[in-house]
C-alpha cells in the first residue's frame, strides 16, 4: 500500500474529517439518547462526503487515469486441463 498515493489529497481529507466529526457528534447524542442530535450528526456525515465530491470535482482529488490502450492485441492461449484427452 506504501507503493501507491490513494487518498492523500485535500478532498480526500477534508470529506473525511467532516464525516469523521459526524459520526463522533452521532455517537455522543446516540449515548445521550437524543434522537434529533443523531441524525443532525448522520447528516454531517452526509456533508463530509458531498464536499469531498465537491473538492474532487474542483480539481483537488486524484487525476482519474487514462485506460492504457495498446495498439494491438494478440490471442490469448487457454491452457488444456491435466488430463484432458483429445
Amino acid at each position: 500500500m506504501a507503493g501507491n498515493s490513494h487518498g492523500h489529497t485535500p478532498a480526500a481529507w477534508t470529506g473525511v474529517t467532516i464525516a469523521f466529526i459526524g459520526f463522533c457528534v452521532a455517537g455522543a447524542f446516540m449515548v445521550m439518547a437524543q434522537p434529533v442530535g443523531f441524525w443532525a450528526g448522520m447528516a454531517i456525515v452526509v456533508l463530509g462526503g458531498v464536499a469531498g465530491g465537491v473538492m474532487r470535482a474542483m480539481g483537488l482529488g486524484m487525476p482519474k487515469q487514462a485506460p492504457l490502450v495498446t495498439s494491438h492485441s494478440a490471442p490469448v492461449a487457454t491452457p488444456e486441463p491435466v488430463g484432458a484427452e483429445s
